[in-house]
């Protein structure tokens, strides 16, 4: 029975989208099957006035996005424990379709190895989804589902024995890449992810390197997430391609100057425990499409 997974959602806000952040509730309230609880995070910030029956949690200050959602997974007891499942919408996203918690449900009963669910971002003008939304090396087609090494912060649905296991997201990123760092560890538990196009998020379109921290922390994560993660042997492979790829897409002097300044931070700074992913997952990264030099 699908209905005995207990669904809960997450949302962080810097308080700054009451409206929008309003209409997202509505689109959870209206779901299909069981009732979602609901948590939003004030990331610094007071928190408008919500839906009775909503869960609150104001933070002082801003620590950062994937800190801000672990505070928001503990409100659901320890690792989520609450829950079955926890959504991860962004405040500013919209859930168009009323059925996507139930086909959640159905997913995660149907197969008890999958772990993460990447939702599909769409315009909600256009209908488009952008490239860089689809969480794997072939996304020209963004209408195909598939199995993914990686998934989308802001649109997503973790089974939360994932938590459990491998613990949450790395506070300290603060932005970029903490979605990665988690999937590689899921992935080395034996959890799967999957890409699911079915599943809709509306989301305004957007280009992150609009923000000015956006180069740097980029830079710094990337360097972060292979200390990490990575068998020693693939740490510069890695790293060299993504400066050749960065270099190849001829940033502004700006832009390349903070990345770079972001790279020798991520060499010089603690990146956290360093639990190396066994070859096995780099075999299997490799054969989903992937492989953790890109």
């Amino acid at each position: 029975m699908t209905d005995t997974l207990k669904v809960g959602a997450v949302v962080l806000t810097m308080g700054n989208r009451p409206d929008e952040l309003r209409a997202l509730l509505d689109s959870v309230a209206k779901q299909d099957g069981d009732p979602i609880e609901v948590v939003v995070v004030g990331n610094g910030s007071p928190l408008p006035e919500l839906p009775d029956g909503v869960r609150t949690v104001e933070l002082p200050e801003n620590v950062g996005i994937p800190a801000g959602r672990n505070v928001g997974i503990e409100a659901f007891g320890p690792g989520g424990s609450e829950v079955d499942v926890l959504l991860f919408l962004d405040d500013d996203g919209l859930l168009p379709h009323t059925d996507t918690a139930e086909l959640c449900r159905q997913a995660f009963a149907a197969d008890p190895q999958l772990g993460i669910i990447s939702f599909r971002i769409a315009d909600p003008e256009t209908g488009t989804t952008q490239r860089r939304h689809v969480p794997r090396l072939r996304a020209s087609d963004p209408m195909r589902s598939s199995r993914v090494t990686t998934f989308l912060g802001g649109a997503n649905a973790v089974r939360t024995k994932v938590f459990a296991q491998v613990g949450g997201l790395p506070d300290d990123f603060f932005y970029a890449h903490e979605e990665t760092d988690l999937a590689w560890r899921a992935l080395d538990a034996g959890w799967m992810i999957d890409y699911r196009s079915d599943m809709v998020l509306h989301h305004p379109a957007t280009a992150p390197s609009r923000h000015a921290v956006y180069h740097r922390m980029v830079a710094r994560n990337r360097v972060w997430l292979a200390r990490r993660n990575l068998p020693i042997p693939l740490i510069p492979v890695y790293l060299g391609v993504w400066l050749l790829l960065t270099l190849a897409r001829r940033p502004s002097k700006a832009a390349l100057r903070a990345w770079l300044g972001g790279f020798r931070e991520g060499w010089k700074t603690p990146c956290g425990a360093r639990r190396p992913m066994k070859w096995r997952t780099v075999w299997r990264l490799t054969r989903l499409g992937r492989p953790p030099v890109i």
